[in-house]
């Protein structure tokens, strides 16, 4: 398992960037990204040998119109009625993958809730909470960013609340 600790950086990625520039703690966990894999998150929870409810995926969503990004563990799936209501919505739809990727200035697999291109309104699902540390994109597909969920919340200026669905 190639670990990587970091609490700076020259350069790095947006999200790695962001982190830094706000003073918090992370670590940089990085992997041989699999491209046959059928799951991002789940191929990082296994390679890293970390529980898959510590790792969370960053989904986007569109809500009445509006893109919104969904941080929900990966040993879960994304509850859109959930979501629409934790953002103040009625409905709610997976998002164009393009889309998403405009918006972010990520690619899909890489979409990190972090320094994105345009700060959309977040929501964290609220198991976040009952860890000490978690893991999302950190920017690029095979590298997550392990940070403290109130750190997450603060750099994003998300919501916590219960979107996400066992499997």
């Amino acid at each position: 398992m190639a670990r990587k600790k970091q609490k700076t950086s020259s350069g790095g990625t947006p999200a790695t960037v962001a982190a830094t520039k706000a003073g918090v703690d992370f670590t940089l966990h990085s992997y041989e990204h699999d491209p046959a894999a059928p799951s991002y998150g789940e191929e990082a929870a296994e390679a890293l040998g970390l529980d898959p409810g510590q790792v969370f995926k960053t989904l986007v969503a569109d809500v009445d119109g509006a893109l919104t990004v969904a941080v929900v563990p990966v040993s879960g799936s994304l509850d859109l009625k959930a979501l629409a209501a934790a953002a103040g919505g009625k409905r709610a739809a997976m998002a164009d993958p393009a889309a998403a990727e405009r918006a972010t200035g990520y690619v899909r697999g890489g979409i990190s809730p972090l320094g994105q291109r345009r700060a959309l309104p977040t929501v964290v699902d609220a198991s976040a909470e009952g860890h000490a540390t978690v893991c999302v994109s950190a920017g690029r597909r095979g590298l997550e960013i392990e940070l403290a969920p109130a750190d997450l919340v603060k750099l994003t200026g998300a919501v916590t609340a219960p979107i996400a669905r066992s499997r």
